[in-house]
């Protein structure tokens, strides 16, 4: 059986153009691109936009150990919703995705209840204690795409250079989030006047700048593969600029939250709002944004990191950090188009193109032979949206209450509807 996807807005990342014509679907496989096709199933987009399935690097599941704050069946729901067909999940779980029997657990578990494609990242280090290395040739093995302590910094120098280079020889993939510790500790916000008026405590932009810098050296030293999580000032762009120039294994991400938003809508203490690292100044916000439409940062992730009301409904400085975003990933990245900040190809390049490529994966296309895993969604729908309606299981979004463009039609994953009714 064959299914054609006709009179759609074809966003293609690969090719950075937006043109009419239709897909069609055999075996779950892309089996042709054009203008005019036939299949024993039609299916009309009526104009709206077709892209690639989006690749989320860095969701956080609750399972093991938080299965309250969010399980497979929730965060899987919310992500077709939200036109994700691939999340790739981090290792920051209770307790930490540190054997390979954990990760076979999780392989388990997503496959029986996410609709969509789940990919488990490793600890890197046992435990996410920055002690002593994980057995990086059997967790690869098992099935981790990547191995990162998340936002645990590993402090000790000797031990971090002996994991890059152990990875090194295997070819894997390291994912840091670069921070320098020390000054970030405790920290709830960006130094500056907002910080100051506000009286809490404050972390200098420079400490993200710190922590790359040192974070370089070693991949230069090592010749390790690395992807700094989340660049989100200014001030580490240069360094991430040299590394590239100079030809090193690096690639940078950013999460949504940080491309949409900037240190003043915390406000009145609005702990929804509260994440890691902290929400930035706009002039760091702007820098960023436009180092994603220049192909200087890479990818685009949700970082969606669940917490339940009883850690959010607390002072600022001891609130949680971190939001959902599973389901306003897309409709917040609309903002940046509709700002005429990027156009629509190059937002899918850091959405899906990318990550696809960084992780050796064969989706993030829209060409033949490519799987099709597939968003259907009308840029432009606008809604209000209501964080009881979440799919997920916390309801922690800074964006409750707002008025968004850009939902979500349709979801595919290998050819089948995941999401939505078509």
């Amino acid at each position: 059986m064959t299914t054609l996807l006709k009179n759609a807005r074809l966003i293609d990342p690969e090719t950075g153009t937006e043109t009419r014509g239709a897909v069609l679907i055999r075996d779950g496989i892309i089996a042709s691109v054009g203008p005019e096709l036939s299949a024993d199933t039609v299916i009309d987009c009526n104009g709206k936009c077709l892209a690639p399935g989006i690749i989320d690097i860095g969701v956080k599941i609750g399972e093991p150990g938080e299965r309250h704050k969010e399980s497979y069946r929730t965060a899987g729901a919310a992500a077709a919703a939200g036109g994700i067909t691939t999340m790739v999940t981090r290792p920051d779980t209770t307790p930490a995705l540190d054997t390979p029997e954990a990760l076979e657990f999780i392989n388990r578990r997503a496959n029986e209840s996410a609709p969509v494609n789940v990919l488990p990242m490793s600890a890197l280090t046992k435990g996410r204690d920055g002690r002593e290395m994980v057995e990086v040739g059997f967790m690869k093995d098992a099935g981790a795409v990547a191995f990162t302590d998340c936002d645990r910094v590993v402090e000790d120098t000797k031990v971090y250079t002996r994991a890059m280079s152990y990875a090194k020889s295997l070819g894997a993939l390291i994912i840091a989030h670069p921070q320098e510790p020390t000054l970030s500790k405790g920290a709830a916000v960006t130094s500056g006047k907002f910080a100051s008026l506000k009286g809490l405590p404050a972390v200098s932009a420079m400490a993200e700048r710190l922590g790359l810098e040192r974070d370089l050296t070693l991949v230069e030293m090592t010749g390790a593969r690395y992807h700094a999580d989340q660049i989100t000032t200014a001030r580490a762009l240069p360094v991430l600029e040299r590394a590239k120039a100079n030809g090193l294994d690096v690639t940078a991400g950013v999460s949504i939250h940080h491309l949409t938003l900037n240190e003043f809508d915390v406000g009145d203490y609005r702990t929804f709002f509260k994440v890691k690292p902290p929400l930035r100044a706009e002039t760091d916000r702007i820098a960023v944004v436009e180092a994603v439409a220049s192909g200087l940062i890479d990818i685009i992730s949700s970082f969606h990191t669940p917490q339940d009301e009883e850690s959010k409904r607390l002072p600022f400085e001891e609130a949680a950090s971190g939001a959902v975003a599973l389901e306003t990933l897309l409709p917040a990245a609309m903002r940046l188009v509709h700002a005429e900040m990027m156009d629509l190809p190059t937002l899918w390049r850091a959405l899906s193109l990318n990550p696809a490529k960084r992780l050796g994966l064969p989706g993030g296309r829209l060409s033949e032979g490519a799987p099709a895993d597939l968003v259907l969604f009308d840029p432009d729908a606008p809604f209000l949206l209501d964080r009881f309606k979440l799919n997920s299981k916390s309801k922690n979004t800074p964006f409750d209450g707002q008025r968004m463009q850009g939902k979500v039609i349709a979801t595919l994953v290998a050819g089948k509807t995941v999401f939505g009714d078509i």
